[in-house]
């Protein structure tokens, strides 16, 4: 995701600099044209834009050896595209504003495909100057943006989000599946429950795309969506409201750490849930 993005604002013709904390990582940003430099070597700039798997990894490049908050001139914009837990987000960018720096949680759908082509969905949560100032990088790597609030907002939406996907995928299975054992193919399924108010991105899109086609290439690992599930869970929980259903899909997801594994396509857990209401019949 995050390769993909530089590329594509290098292509719109912005200054980009790549990091990862990995040298081949780097090294596969050189090859593509980018120029790259390692994390505790980046050079000042007026943003610092990061796409990295937990708010751990956020921390770590902010605060340590020896940390944007440290390196980035006065003035200049972070911008967190990961998934990150809101808490942390909302304390990292109290310590932005004290460096003198401004901050924007800015998570991201589309997968790489959409990183690649300039065609992100963007949740935004900061001061709307701040947005204001960085929209020219933000038109280039997206299609869609929506200002939710201020900083930890866009966090917020995006684990609300990731909720609905995740028990999509897990509903979707099951509508599917009990279609197919009463004889109607997954496809016309689909095609009425995308007719209907029953209808989801998952059903106009995850299943077409990656389930009935077996591709299960859609960039996101469901390692990554557990993770999601589980700060979403925790969020609940710090703001003390119950959720049940939450907690019931949270549960669904871990069941069984081997169907899927973390490393798997996310999309592969409607893989159980549709051979175990199938009974093992072919979709």
């Amino acid at each position: 995701m995050g390769g993909n993005m530089a590329l594509t604002l290098k292509a719109a013709g912005f200054a980009v600099t790549g990091s990862d904390v990995f040298e081949q990582a780097r090294a596969r940003l050189a090859a593509d044209g980018l120029a790259v430099a390692a994390p505790n070597a980046l050079p000042a700039s007026d943003v610092y834009l990061l796409s990295l798997p937990t708010s751990a990894h956020v921390r770590e490049v902010l605060e340590h050896s020896p940390g944007i908050f440290k390196l980035a001139p006065k003035g200049s914009v972070i911008v967190d595209t990961s998934t990150s837990d809101p808490a942390v987000s909302r304390e990292l960018a109290k310590k932005a504003l004290a460096a003198g720096l401004e901050w924007l949680d800015a998570p991201v759908s589309g997968g790489p495909k959409g990183a690649a082509s300039g065609k992100l969905g963007m949740l935004l949560g900061g001061e709307t100057a701040t947005i204001e100032r960085v929209m020219p990088m933000l038109e280039a790597m997206s299609a869609k943006r929506t200002h939710v609030g201020g900083p930890g907002s866009g966090h917020v939406v995006k684990l609300a989000n990731n909720y609905l996907c995740a028990a999509h995928l897990l509903t979707t299975a099951e509508a599917v599946a009990m279609a197919a054992k009463a004889g109607v193919e997954p496809a016309a399924c689909l095609a009425g429950l995308n007719s209907g108010s029953g209808r989801s991105a998952v059903s106009e899109v995850n299943f077409p795309e990656w389930v009935l086609s077996e591709r299960f290439d859609s960039g996101f690992t469901t390692g990554l969506m557990r993770k999601d599930l589980r700060l979403a869970r925790d969020a609940a929980e710090q703001l003390g409201i119950p959720l049940p259903l939450l907690q019931t899909v949270v549960d669904a997801w871990h069941a069984n750490a081997d169907q899927p594994t973390d490393s798997d396509d996310f999309n592969h857990i409607t893989t159980p849930v549709l051979a175990r209401a199938t009974h093992g019949d072919t979709l």
